[in-house]
């Protein structure tokens, strides 16, 4: 077992520009493995920018979409879904530039848009998100990239709440090119077992947000990660896992994820009490564990 620990960028700032670059080098100073960048906008990533600060501090790199109501791949109007599939379009040839093999989120369908519809009209939105992620998985593979599909708790998407339910997206879509992204927060939600969420997944997880209950700093709340530990373990996942948080001063992104307080003293003593909790937590796994059969 050898798991990394990420943080992404939201933890401090939103959107990412030009002066969040930084971050990188604020990450790896405080121990990070890896550092996801999220494309709120993608005019305002500045490739060279980014290249220059990761050429002194290579973390490993991942790319984050964002998904608002007009990037919407199961939206009634073309247009709309042309818009999603173009913006994922230019965050992959960002992704390129910058040699990130990842780019995670609910790329399905819009953040936030939930509600109660009759199956007819269920079954054909996913069979949009179905043809829409075909499209982009095709797009990721020609950039070198995989797509991490991320379920979201029932708050926040109608569409994919469980780790079940991606795993069947992913199989209807059929290509390598599309995998999942699970996140600790909307697994305690919706998972009656995290452990078996992940087992689920299995060995299509390749991106992990570490997110605690109330999305403060993991390891200060409800979320069982002695389970999230030993599951991945028993997968065998090589990959990172990523602390993702927000501050509600970024209006837009706290908006969307409803953060109406502060979540921890600082966003840097969350971000560096959450690292030394799962680095902790996860070498004491690799020390004891004994992968088990799934």
């Amino acid at each position: 077992m050898s798991i990394g620990v990420g943080v992404n960028a939201w933890v401090w700032q939103s959107p990412f520009a030009r002066e969040s670059v930084c971050l990188i080098e604020r990450a790896a100073t405080m121990g990070f493995d890896a550092f996801t960048i999220p494309v709120e906008a993608p005019e305002l990533i500045d490739v060279e920018a980014i290249k220059a600060v990761h050429a002194d501090f290579p973390l490993r790199l991942y790319v984050s979409g964002a998904f608002s109501p007009d990037r919407d791949l199961t939206h009634p109007d073309t247009l709309v879904r042309k818009n999603a599939l173009d913006y994922i379009h230019r965050t992959l040839a960002i992704c390129e530039q910058l040699g990130v093999k990842h780019l995670v989120g609910p790329a399905y369908s819009a953040t936030g848009k939930r509600r109660k519809i009759p199956r007819q009209q269920r079954d054909r939105e996913w069979g949009l998100a179905v043809q829409g992620l075909t499209q982009a998985g095709h797009m990721a593979a020609d950039h070198g990239v995989v797509l991490a599909i991320e379920p979201l708790n029932r708050f926040e998407t109608d569409l994919v709440n469980t780790a079940a339910q991606v795993k069947q997206l992913i199989s209807d879509i059929g290509l390598p090119s599309v995998r999942i992204h699970l996140d600790t927060f909307h697994m305690h939600i919706e998972e009656q077992s995290v452990y078996e969420a992940i087992c689920t997944a299995g060995k299509d997880l390749v991106y992990v947000d570490a997110s605690e209950s109330d999305r403060g700093t993991p390891g200060k709340g409800q979320v069982h990660w002695h389970e999230v530990a030993r599951a991945l373990r028993d997968i065998g996942y090589q990959g990172d896992c990523i602390i993702e948080s927000f501050t509600p001063d970024c209006e837009a992104i706290a908006d969307a994820a409803a953060i109406w307080r502060p979540l921890a003293p600082t966003q840097d003593a969350l971000a560096g009490e959450g690292v030394a909790f799962l680095q902790a937590l996860f070498a004491k796994e690799e020390a004891t564990g004994q992968p088990q059969p799934y």
